[in-house]
């Protein structure tokens, strides 16, 4: 029995990286596959009468620590240089308006044609305003430098604007002025806690001499985000700090209480952490989203009823992207295609108490948004790949 486990989880992880290695050529989202291996794999333990616990309370537990290595993730790619500033700007702006937007039309589509307060429609239409930066980083590899850099600056901030907008609304019975000071005093508490804990964690990744020094950090990192959400911090605020500094010891070289880190050795270390890091996010999103296809039905997938819904969300989403895109002045394709949901909408839509959910926004029209919104990214990769070649060419000369 051990033996069978152990075979099946690694043939199953093997899986993954192989739709994550060849989605890049074959245009296919690994997110749809890997949904797919998650949907074949219940079919074949209920064919055999493997008995399988109920998974489903994984669910939440993966999706918290794939968004705390997935922001961190894009954290450390943000480099803070002149040459950077453009796309930081363009990217900040752009996935904060466009957030706010979304979430104020989603908001009033569900007002109008549901019998749902304002607060409980702005709780449920979050989720589908954020980019899933596990979906959008991997699939832009192969773009230019410029598109990819805005693709994890954006996807990132996306992320992080999204779940700590969802946790004030969720957090605050009554949204007012006093909501709003509290708010604000909560980021200066972040903002102090961020950089304590990261002194904190650049003295022991610089002093640890033992040969285990990387799980440690990870491990503190979730610690400490766990315990600011116990208190309504937003955490990711100091994960984004964190990652922004520890990715930049090179370009903060100039500033004294960096030099005391001994930046040029410590940067070595940050290296190698950042490769844990990241194959630590293959490892837990691949996970994530294979048990969410396990504990799928192919008649939620498959739902009339909130097609429709899935599809104009899908509209609307597409079309103020091309108008942030227009007003940013940068080139529709391939760009226009990358704004898929995933992670994030998930671990949102679960994190809704039932008294605020909405019986609209269920499982369906989750999935049916993230299936539609990955094969649109697809399909327009695969008709702006000759262009996407060129232009990837004329910016790397």
């Amino acid at each position: 029995m051990e033996t069978t486990i152990i075979i099946s989880f690694c043939s199953i992880l093997l899986l993954a990286y192989i739709f994550d290695v060849s989605s890049s050529k074959t245009r296919i989202p690994s997110v749809i596959l890997l949904l797919a291996l998650g949907m074949i794999l219940k079919k074949v333990t209920s064919f055999f009468n493997v008995f399988v616990p109920d998974i489903s309370a994984l669910l939440p537990i993966l999706g918290s620590i794939g968004l705390i290595l997935i922001v961190l993730d894009g954290a450390l790619d943000i480099e803070l240089n002149k040459s950077k500033i453009l796309i930081f700007k363009k990217a900040i702006i752009g996935s904060l308006i466009v957030t706010l937007a979304l979430g104020l039309i989603f908001t009033l589509l569900f007002y109008y044609f549901t019998p749902n307060t304002i607060k409980d429609c702005l709780i449920n239409a979050i989720p589908f305003c954020i980019i899933s930066s596990a979906i959008a980083i991997p699939s832009v590899q192969n773009l230019s430098n410029f598109n990819r850099e805005f693709v994890v600056c954006e996807s990132s901030f996306s992320d992080i604007f999204g779940v700590i907008l969802f946790n004030f609304i969720a957090y605050n019975e009554v949204i007012n002025l006093n909501a709003f000071g509290n708010f604000g005093l909560e980021i200066i508490i972040i903002i102090i806690i961020s950089f304590i804990a990261t002194i904190g964690l650049s003295l022991i990744l610089k002093s640890i001499g033992h040969h285990v020094k990387f799980v440690p950090i990870i491990l503190l990192i979730v610690l400490v985000y766990e315990v600011s959400k116990i208190w309504h911090l937003p955490g990711l605020v100091f994960i984004l700090i964190f990652g922004v500094i520890m990715g930049n010891l090179d370009e903060l070289n100039h500033l004294k209480w960096i030099k005391k880190f001994n930046p040029v050795g410590l940067n070595s270390e940050v290296k190698k952490f950042k490769e844990l890091s990241v194959e630590a996010t293959f490892l837990v999103r691949s996970s994530f989203f294979i048990v969410f296809g396990y504990l799928l039905k192919v008649s939620e997938i498959l739902n009339p009823k909130t097609a429709f819904w899935a599809l104009g969300i899908i509209g609307i989403i597409f079309a103020l992207r091309v108008i942030q895109l227009k007003i940013s002045k940068i080139p529709l394709a391939p760009l226009l295609f990358v704004a898929p949901r995933g992670l994030i909408t998930v671990l949102l839509f679960l994190l809704i108490v039932p008294e605020h959910n909405i019986p609209l926004v269920n499982k369906s029209l989750i999935i049916q948004v993230i299936i539609f919104s990955a094969l649109f990214m697809m399909f327009g990769f695969m008709i702006t790949k000759k262009e996407t070649k060129e232009l990837k060419k004329t910016n790397e000369h």
